[in-house]
């Protein structure tokens, strides 16, 4: 019978055979370092980008795993192609690549410590956005903070998502179908969970939070480079609720679904020509994005949005 197999420490095996110990600081004290990387046609997107992101948190974190960038690509190339046969032909998948330094000595006894190396894929998730990208996202700004720099900085991309988990469950309570809005302690606007965030307004264009003070979205980076060839002015800056309250659109962007646009903030529709609609920019990027991917996004989603 054929299933899907995954990488774990230099061995490809059975993806049900892939698993981390009770004892492992990644389950522990969930530090795990962690890329979400998804597939064109097969083909893993900016694989390049996610593990240079990747390795800047091992280093932010001091580990060394023993494997070069490039290895760890031929490892995920090969686990993707294996797995991809089992599939529909014009479905993709996403595409998980995980290290933890190992097992937590104060459970695990003394001895060596060796680092979790792990990569799997998993059917993309469609049904939880194929008709947003048409309806709009719904997003409503939590009491729950980000997590301050002085904790860790922005850059290190982790498991530790205690915050986003309570901030999903906090907007919920209100709205079950939106998403949160984290803000820094400050009040500035920061990102919601798993997803950059990006502003319209006509008078300056494209807007995003400074840098500093979000994750290096690896599909907020594609963002920027569609806005370039479009022609759509595209910078950072300091963003409060009020400034989302009066743009014209706002967007999620985020590795398994790429673009979506926000049509409701706080219960309020988003924009002022069409509010509560996806607006005009969004089309147009939506539009340059399924160029580069090479498939309708939109398409893709709705013919595999019934798995679950």
């Amino acid at each position: 019978m054929l299933e899907r197999i995954a990488f774990l420490n230099g061995t490809f095996l059975p993806e049900r055979e892939l698993a981390v110990s009770v004892v492992d600081a990644g389950f522990v004290l969930g530090v795990t370092i962690a890329e979400q990387l998804r597939t064109f046609r097969s083909t893993i997107f900016r694989a390049e980008d996610h593990l240079s992101r990747l390795y800047h948190s091992l280093e932010i974190i001091g580990l060394d795993i023993g494997y070069t960038a490039e290895q760890l690509k031929s490892a995920a190339e090969y686990v993707v192609a294996a797995n991809h046969k089992l599939m529909h032909p014009a479905d993709d998948m996403g595409v998980s690549i995980f290290v933890t330094p190992g097992r937590y000595a104060a459970y695990s006894g003394p001895g060596p410590s060796v680092p979790i190396v792990a990569i799997h894929t998993y059917p993309l998730p469609f049904y939880l956005w194929a008709d947003k990208y048409t309806s709009g996202e719904s997003v409503a700004v939590a009491s729950v903070r980000q997590v301050p720099v002085e904790c860790w900085p922005r850059q290190l991309k982790c498991r530790s998502r205690m915050h986003y988990y309570l901030a999903e469950k906090e907007v919920r309570r209100v709205d079950p179908s939106a998403r949160p809005i984290l803000l820094d302690a400050d009040g500035g606007v920061t990102e919601a969970p798993t997803a950059n965030i990006v502003a319209y307004h006509r008078e300056e264009g494209l807007v995003a939070p400074p840098e500093e003070r979000t994750l290096p979205g690896i599909s907020l980076k594609v963002v920027k480079e569609l806005a370039s060839q479009l022609g759509i002015p595209f910078f950072h800056r300091f963003l409060t609720v009020s400034d989302l309250e009066r743009c014209d659109e706002i967007f999620l962007t985020s590795t398994p679904f790429c673009l979506l646009p926000v049509v409701r903030l706080n219960g309020t529709p988003v924009g002022q020509t069409a509010p509560g609609k996806p607006g005009p920019v969004y089309r147009r990027l939506l539009a340059a994005w399924n160029e580069i991917a090479g498939i309708d996004l939109v398409a893709q989603a709705q013919q595999f949005r019934h798995r679950v």
